[in-house]
């Protein structure tokens, strides 16, 4: 299953203006969105960097794997 992660920067923005600690990686499958502090990889990943062609919530870096990655929040 190929796994997308990013750093959503609204979160850290939000987190430091109201001095909180949300997660701010984004982890995409095509099973839904979910929100971690820490992603391990368990085999191989690449980092994409798109300006012309950012993801659909506007990253233009991102991570993709097709390896399984453990999610810690």
């Amino acid at each position: 299953m190929k796994s997308v992660i990013h750093v959503n920067q609204h979160v850290i923005k939000a987190n430091r203006k109201n001095g909180s600690c949300d997660p701010v990686l984004t982890i995409k499958t095509y099973k839904g969105n979910t929100y971690a502090k820490e992603v391990i990889f368990k085999g191989s990943a690449r980092i994409v960097y798109s300006p012309d062609k950012p993801l659909s919530c506007g990253a233009q870096v991102w991570i993709e794997t097709h390896d399984p990655v453990d999610i810690i929040n």
